[in-house]
């Protein structure tokens, strides 16, 4: 089975960050994890309700270490790849 995460930006600054319960949090490693559709649900229910603080809500697919499948979300998550002396890499 397929696990996921729901991921946005943060409208105030612009931060990628991931669901956890009814909050958000900017750690990967604290993302709530769900079905393909308890995610869409959710993402629906976020876009419906929460318009004033996140933008680009969607699913991310993650493998059984909480990383996610594409490339793209893995650089997401991680950071920029570039001067990784100033990202999200020096903080982890």
């Amino acid at each position: 089975m397929t696990t996921q995460i729901v991921t946005a930006n943060r409208l105030h600054d612009g931060l990628v960050v991931f669901r956890v319960g009814e909050s958000w949090t900017q750690s990967l490693s604290e993302a709530q994890t769900y079905t393909p559709e308890e995610a869409a649900a959710l993402v629906a229910r976020i876009e419906a309700e929460e318009k004033t603080q996140v933008v680009g809500v969607y699913a991310v697919e993650i493998d059984d270490a909480k990383v996610p499948t594409k490339g793209r979300e893995r650089i997401r998550a991680l950071g920029p790849t570039v001067r990784p002396d100033i990202s999200k890499q020096v903080e982890a």
